[in-house]
């Protein structure tokens, strides 16, 4: 495997395809619930499309207040970020019926790349259950050496191929507009000062970021 280094433009360039693609989906519903609504006289028809039009406008209102918070500058440089915002937007994002998340964080101000870390990471545990399950997330120690622990558990338990090392900066292939939020996630522990891991057990997959050694041993 090699080391991989994207030009900023295609990294941008991919980061908005991945975007796009996540919120296609549900904008598209709702324009399909919107003209069926034009079309129908049906009573029983016009409930149904109304309803999809409300869970697609909230499923679509979710994703994007997610990538704001995981994705976007979400505040000026250097600003901290309310642990409880990031609850509700992955709850909003990850939470349904089929997937219930455990969010073992305490309510504080973090260090922004911190708190888009943990998101990227709980965006990564969501994949790896397509079929639901639980999610739980635990942060221990102060913001400067906080630590990060992310399982997932569920059925049809699976880590995609090659986000294990992309997650750590490399990868056996080019990256793509499916594969670079792992890269991406890489490079927001760069920025915080943190390493990541992820692994696979045999009834949950665990993700994990630390603050580097040379940080470690600043602080003592």
């Amino acid at each position: 495997m090699t080391k991989i280094s994207l030009d900023p433009l295609d990294l941008a360039a991919l980061l908005c395809s991945r975007v796009c693609h996540d919120v296609i989906s549900p904008v598209g519903a709702i324009a399909n619930g919107l003209e069926m609504l034009e079309d129908e006289k049906d009573p029983e028809m016009r409930a149904m499309a109304l309803d999809l039009v409300k869970k697609s406008s909230a499923k679509a209102s979710a994703q994007l207040q997610f990538c704001r918070l995981a994705f976007g500058a979400a505040g000026s440089a250097g600003a901290d970020i309310d642990s409880g915002d990031a609850q509700n937007v992955a709850a909003g994002l990850i939470a349904d019926e089929k997937t219930r998340l455990n969010w073992q964080v305490p309510r504080a101000y973090m260090p922004k790349n911190k708190v888009k870390l943990l998101l990227n990471l709980c965006l990564i545990a969501s994949k790896a259950i397509p079929r639901g399950g639980i999610i739980e997330v635990n942060v221990t120690g102060a913001a400067d050496q906080m630590s990060a622990r992310v399982e997932a558990s569920g059925p049809n338990l699976r880590l995609a191929h090659g986000v294990a090392a992309m997650l750590e900066g490399h990868a056996d292939a080019s990256v793509d507009a499916h594969s670079i939020q792992p890269y991406y996630a890489a490079l927001v522990a760069q920025a915080a000062h943190m390493s990541i891991s992820a692994r696979t057990e045999t009834d949950k997959v665990v993700l994990e970021a630390k603050p580097l050694a040379e940080n470690m041993a600043l602080a003592s």
